[in-house]
């Protein structure tokens, strides 16, 4: 029934600087904008090993009421350096959620709030690292949000 992460849909206020945040945090623009002519109404980016989508949406468009903090479930994406995503995130106005904590068997998590509101999980997972290694697309290390630590 659920074959993967198709795409993570994230909402603004300002949409434009959101496409500017994460297009900094990200190292890519999006590659998918519509409108296409006029202010876009939604954005999505194609981002890590699998190519997941990470939209990003005008709030006008929320099919929900929105939270007046940040709310909903929490999206983990693999980093391989969990303390230096951490502080690359805070060092670009995102807040602490919660702090870097470790679990059993090596994994270690962190979120925070984006500028725009929305929760941001990362998390340094051992699963994903063997998942990733067992389909022969391993990438280099020292990848941070699919930026390697040498683009810096």
């Amino acid at each position: 029934m659920l074959r993967g992460l198709a795409t993570v849909s994230f909402f603004a206020d300002d949409l434009a600087a959101a496409v500017s945040w994460y297009a900094d945090l990200l190292g890519v623009e999006p590659y998918f904008v519509r409108p296409e002519v006029g202010p876009p109404a939604y954005v999505e980016f194609r981002i890590g090993d699998y190519q997941h989508e990470l939209g990003i949406i005008d709030r006008r468009y929320s099919p929900h009421g929105w939270s007046d903090g940040p709310a909903g479930a929490v999206i983990f994406w693999h980093v391989d350096d969990l303390p230096a995503a951490y502080e690359r995130l805070l060092s670009m106005g995102a807040k602490e959620n919660e702090a870097p904590t470790a679990r059993e068997a090596g994994f270690v998590t962190a979120s925070v709030v984006d500028p725009f509101g929305n929760i941001l999980g990362i998390m340094y997972n051992p699963h994903y690292l063997q998942v990733l290694s067992s389909t022969n697309e391993a990438r280099p290390t020292g990848a941070v949000f699919g930026r390697t630590t040498d683009d810096d």
